[in-house]
């Protein structure tokens, strides 16, 4: 009987015993299979620890306003499993991916394959038929041993190196780092985002001959009152600002130019402009409710926290918080980076992902030595916490932040004043 999409995801939970297998061999061997070991279209890889799904977001963005046919790979998604690949800009059917997910497991027979790496396959194996001109794939976890480094990137992006993931990736930036460093190939560009990447990075350029591009070296950013400059010697860009609001957009927005520009795509003037400005990204930010207001931001690690504080120090107003975020993340800097921007936090219990969530004891131990007992509430659930931050909302901004887990439960609720970003 023919599977739904619906049914397809079920069954990918099961076909390999953890959630998360490191490792390129078993993917490599399907994609060998499926002659997907490369595309037929130049090939932008993005990693990095923050900051990855918004430079997809603006290099494709560009590249679509140039003109380029793009299709883009990104993950984890928020409503719908079709929102991590797109084709044009539109998510693809789930007839299409049930299309695929049935020829990736013809192909895989006794191979177990994880979640991630089903939908890997099912990206390139669409992009494969799609006749792209581009095709960006943004790493999952890591870098060396993520499923999308058995494509050979023509341009690699390696945004930040911060500490998340440490189980995976290491316990301090230079193992990060080199983890992220993984999607470089010799011979070819990495645009690397930050202004002190770790040594680990440009050690591992240097010993496999990799040409860096380094963000406020090799090319720059000038702001102004009313625009922006994207500048390297012998070229420049006046840019508007962009949609997405953190004040670490600019670099993502810059991150993304300078990986076109490493390209062999060729962009029209206009596009550039067009490009950053027209730029969204789901949950970045975002403002979803009006009356009161609402922010949604995935901000779920030290570096993302700090640009959200940031930002809440930029544009001060009384913020109560609607706040979850999975066991294994660095709780305590949260709480300690927002505490002074935030008056009240409605704090919710997850129900998933299992084994990495707080109960609400948990949430007491975590909360109890940083924030006073009469700043916080512990609840059963996202969609309680929520509903309690309107019901008791007296003008106060609402943000809801912490985990993609948080801001899907906010957004499959009734909102009926909901905008786009």
């Amino acid at each position: 009987m023919k599977r739904s999409l619906d049914q397809w995801l079920a069954y990918q939970l099961g076909t390999h015993p953890q959630s998360i297998a490191m490792g390129l061999e078993r993917v490599r061997l399907v994609a060998e299979r499926l002659q997907l070991l490369s595309l037929p279209c130049p090939v932008i890889t993005v990693g990095g620890t923050n900051g990855k799904g918004s430079t997809v977001a603006y290099i494709e963005s560009i590249a679509r306003a140039s003109g380029c046919r793009v299709g883009a790979f990104t993950s984890p998604h928020f409503l719908r499993y079709n929102e991590r690949i797109r084709i044009e800009g539109a998510e693809v059917s789930d007839a299409d991916l049930v299309s695929a997910f049935e020829a990736i497991e013809a192909a895989r027979a006794e191979i177990p394959l994880t979640y991630f790496e089903f939908g890997t396959l099912a990206a390139l194996f669409l992009f494969a038929r799609a006749g792209l001109d581009l095709a960006i794939l943004e790493v999952g976890l890591g870098g060396r041993l993520d499923a999308v480094n058995i494509i050979d990137a023509d341009v690699a992006v390696i945004t930040t190196v911060d500490l998340d993931h440490q189980a995976y990736l290491g316990n301090d930036r230079e193992s990060i780092g080199f983890e992220k460093a993984g999607i470089m190939r010799a011979g070819h560009p990495c645009i690397l985002g930050e202004k002190d990447p770790p040594s680990s990075v440009l050690r591992h350029a240097y010993e496999n001959g990799v040409y860096c591009i380094r963000a406020f070296s090799d090319y720059l950013i000038d702001r102004f009152e009313s625009h922006w400059v994207w500048r390297e010697p012998g070229f420049s860009l006046d840019l508007p600002y962009p949609q997405l609001r953190a004040p670490a957009q600019i670099q993502n927005a810059a991150c993304a130019i300078a990986a076109l520009r490493a390209s062999a795509l060729s962009i029209p003037d206009d596009a550039w402009a067009a490009g950053v400005a027209g730029a969204t990204v789901t949950g970045r930010l975002q403002c979803w409710r009006t009356n009161p207001e609402v922010i949604l931001d995935v901000a779920h690690n030290p570096q993302s926290v700090a640009q959200l504080a940031a930002w809440l120090q930029m544009h001060p107003k009384p913020t109560v918080a609607v706040f979850s975020a999975l066991k294994d993340k660095d709780i305590a800097d949260m709480l300690a980076q927002l505490a002074p921007h935030i008056e009240f936090w409605h704090v919710a219990v997850l129900s998933e992902p299992a084994g990495r969530v707080l109960t609400a004891e948990g949430w007491q131990q975590q909360l109890s030595p940083v924030l006073p007992s009469a700043g916080y509430r512990i609840h059963a659930d996202v969609a309680s916490a929520y509903a309690s931050a309107l019901a008791e909302n007296s003008g106060q901004r609402i943000l809801v932040f912490g985990s993609f887990h948080t801001l899907e439960a906010v957004m499959r609720l009734p909102q009926p004043e909901a905008v786009g970003v």
